[in-house]
Order: C-alpha cells, then sequence, then structure tokens
C-alpha cells in the first residue's frame, strides 16, 4: 500500500482583522411606520431596535461583502496573496448559481482561490467560523477571509408586523490565520429541523421562479406575486431558542476550558436587545461584561450581525482587542453555533457612520 501524504496541521488558529459595511441608508422606526401598522415605541420595546441600514443606490450585496472583505484584509496586515480561501455565508445572494464567494475573491483581487458560499441563516457567520477555523488547523489553508453579507430589505414585506422591523442589511468579515496562542475555541453548534419552517420564505424558488417566469412584460411596481419574503413564528422561535441556547454556551465555554468569569465580552446574534440581556443575566455573567448591542441603529442583519457587532464594539471602545469574547449565532433552521474567541485589534478602516 502507498503512503499519501497529508497537510502539516497547525494547532493555534486566531481572528487577525476585521472589517465591516454599513449601508448609507438610514431607515428609523418612524419611517418604517408610514407603511408599517406601529410606531416607534412599540418596536423599541420589543426589539431593542430604533433604527436599521437598507441598501440604496448602487449598493448591492456584492458591493458591501466586497468593502467589508477589502477593509478586513487592510485591518489584517497580511498581504491578500497570502489570502489562501474566501468563504461567504448569507442567505441573500441573488443567484444560487453561480454563486458568490468566487465573484467575491475576484473583485478583492485574489481570483483563483478556493471561494464557496455557506448557507446557515443568522447563525452563518459562528457557522463559518467553525468551518473556517478547522480549514487552517487542518493545513487545507493559512489564511482564509470570512465575510458574511446580508440584504435582507430586498426580501421584506413591509406590512408584516412580525418581520418588517426586525431587519437590516450590511456585511462583516474577519481574516482568520494562525497564531502563536490559540484564538479561536472548537464550536458548539447543531440544528432542529423539527422547527424549521418557524423562519422560512413564503415559496420555494422553484415556485418563484415560476410565477417570476409567468410575469413577464408586468410592471412590478403594479403587481409583486413573484417576490419572496420573509415569515417568523416569533413565539415558537423564542421558546426554542430559551431552551437551546443556554445549554450551547454552557457547553462552548466547557469545550473552551474557561469559566463564566473568564469572558470579558458577550457577542450573540442581534436578533433582539432584550433577549441578549436576558441570554447574559440567565448564563450568569459578570454584570460588568458588555453586551453587544449594534442591533439598535443596524437592526437584525443575519449571518452579518456579529462581525458587524463586534467591529462596533472594538471601533467605539466597548470592547478592546485581545479580550476574551462569547460568540452565539442562531436562527433560521433552526440552527446555532457558539465559540470563545480572542478579538482581534480595533480597526483603522471602520463603517460607522452618523
Amino acid at each position: 500500500m502507498v503512503s499519501i501524504a497529508t497537510n502539516t496541521p497547525r494547532a493555534n488558529v486566531g481572528i487577525l482583522g476585521i472589517g465591516a459595511y454599513r449601508p448609507e441608508r438610514l431607515i428609523t422606526n418612524d419611517e418604517l411606520c408610514q407603511t408599517l401598522d406601529s410606531t416607534d415605541e412599540w418596536i423599541y420595546d420589543r426589539s431593542g431596535i430604533r433604527a436599521r441600514r437598507w441598501i440604496s443606490g448602487e449598493e448591492t450585496n456584492e458591493s458591501i461583502a466586497v468593502a467589508a472583505g477589502e477593509r478586513a484584509i487592510i485591518n489584517s496586515g497580511i498581504d491578500r496573496e497570502k489570502i489562501g480561501a474566501v468563504v461567504m455565508t448569507t442567505s441573500t445572494w441573488p443567484h444560487i448559481v453561480p454563486h458568490g464567494a468566487p465573484t467575491i475573491a475576484y473583485d478583492l483581487g485574489i481570483n483563483g482561490v478556493p471561494a464557496f458560499d455557506l448557507v446557515a441563516g443568522c447563525g452563518g457567520f459562528c457557522y463559518g467560523l467553525g468551518v473556517v477555523a478547522d480549514m487552517i488547523r487542518a493545513g487545507t489553508a493559512e489564511y482564509v477571509l470570512l465575510i458574511g453579507v446580508e440584504t435582507m430589505s430586498a426580501g421584506l414585506d413591509p406590512t408584516s408586523r412580525s418581520t418588517a422591523f426586525l431587519f437590516g442589511d450590511g456585511a462583516g468579515a474577519v481574516v482568520v490565520g494562525p497564531t502563536e496562542e490559540n484564538g479561536i475555541s472548537p464550536t458548539v453548534w447543531g440544528s432542529d429541523g423539527e422547527n424549521a419552517m418557524a423562519i422560512a420564505q413564503t415559496s420555494s424558488i422553484i415556485e418563484y421562479m415560476d410565477r417570476a417566469e409567468a410575469m413577464q412584460g408586468v410592471d412590478p411596481a403594479v403587481e409583486k406575486v413573484g417576490r419572496m419574503t420573509l415569515t417568523m413564528e416569533g413565539q415558537r422561535v423564542f421558546r426554542w431558542a430559551a431552551i437551546t441556547l443556554p445549554k450551547a454556551l454552557t457547553s462552548a465555554l466547557e469545550l473552551a476550558g474557561l469559566h463564566n468569569d473568564d469572558v470579558e465580552v458577550f457577542i450573540p446574534h442581534q436578533a433582539n436587545g432584550r433577549i441578549n440581556d436576558l441570554i447574559k443575566k440567565n448564563l450568569g455573567l459578570p454584570e460588568e461584561v458588555p453586551v453587544a448591542n449594534d442591533i439598535e441603529f443596524t437592526g437584525n442583519t443575519s449571518a452579518a450581525s456579529i462581525p458587524l457587532a463586534m467591529e462596533e464594539m472594538l471601533a467605539t471602545g466597548k470592547a478592546k482587542g485581545g479580550q476574551t469574547a462569547l460568540l452565539l449565532g442562531f436562527g433560521a433552521g433552526l440552527s446555532y453555533a457558539a465559540q470563545v474567541v480572542t478579538l482581534p485589534p480595533a480597526p483603522t478602516e471602520v463603517s460607522l457612520r452618523d
């Protein structure tokens, strides 16, 4: 029997740099309520959201992903020629074929590297971080660019009181590579297909394509039957989260060999500001541990929410590079993923807007 060579493994992996992009257009609750039967007070009380950003003008899923990826590379200090793979996690790339990551790699000037999309809903970034870290540990790549990007506004029903006020657009990216000390714990993740339809589209892609074909020549401003929109059973998701997520976070800390009082920053998916504060309390994290609250002026950006929130905390000084952070992604699938990471240095190329 012949001996087949293996890659050279690397034990220690970390986040080396972070970048983000926030669309220019800011949608306040009052502006949203011009089409939604609600109020600013009602929205904020239930979600912690005051405003969200939606793409406009020349902004697209592609352009904001490229902008975030470019900033992450610059902030990492790694030559782009050393980026050995691009992984993009998103649920809103406009095409299934071709998938988006190869286009993003080309736009960033690193054409030819392996590039692929990963779809895991709002848990996508933590899923991606687990995959990327293991790629590097296994020796498959040395440096990997991971991008979480969403344009959720494209699939919203502006009259839905369950989803219209929740979601925003944005992109966040990190460069992951080998480090002297390990900076990314093993991932604790899972899914619950029994409750999968709690977050769903109004139609399948086949139904959508059939409707779109039948609508050729129809003014989209008059007829919108071909549009896929997002639906969510909020209470069903909340009940699932209340049971599942505390266990996942406890397991993530145990797998990392840490305790509650070792956590210096908590960065959960920005689904609901009130829920995130409750998770922190139930987990027993110290009172002084800051909790990401990017949702207040960015909304729920699904797979982009954790890197956006991480970048905001680092850029504003709410968190510092080198601190130990607990990450938690959860949502459609229903799926979840959690890790403990060492935060990268504060970005010099930032995304924050007035």
